[in-house]
């Protein structure tokens, strides 16, 4: 249903530091930078695994702190996702598990980006 999604970032250098640690053990990676004679001059690069889904462009971050949840095919990829996230300087916001108040096979991990987003890794298969 979604096609792709996009947040602003302080600073972009750093999250984009966060994000290709956090995002490799999902198999996802920056595909994308948009040239800046587009962009007016501010940086906007996009992640994914196959195609650009996940936008990140330079600017104040606005509003409210978004939650936005990635795939993952194993556990294991949680389990990396969450620790990879922490090690580029993300703050834990819930360790890898169960989570089967949502559904007995939704495992996943939560980490806060640089600019407080709350991130998600989940594997809805069970193993």
């Amino acid at each position: 249903m979604i096609d792709h999604i996009g947040i602003r970032v302080a600073d972009f250098d750093r999250a984009k530091a966060f994000y290709d640690k956090a995002m490799a053990p999902l198999g996802a990676s920056l595909l994308m930078m948009v040239p800046a004679e587009f962009t007016g001059g501010m940086k906007v690069g996009g992640y994914g695994r196959d195609r650009p889904v996940y936008w990140l462009s330079e600017g104040s971050a606005a509003g409210e702190p978004k939650h936005v949840a990635f795939t993952a095919a194993t556990r294991a990829e949680v389990d990396a996702f969450h620790k990879a996230a922490l090690e580029a300087g993300g703050r834990d916001n819930g360790a890898p598990g169960l989570r089967p108040h949502y559904h007995p096979d939704y495992y996943g991990a939560f980490v806060f980006d640089p600019d407080g987003n709350n991130i998600e890794a989940v594997c809805h298969r069970p193993e």
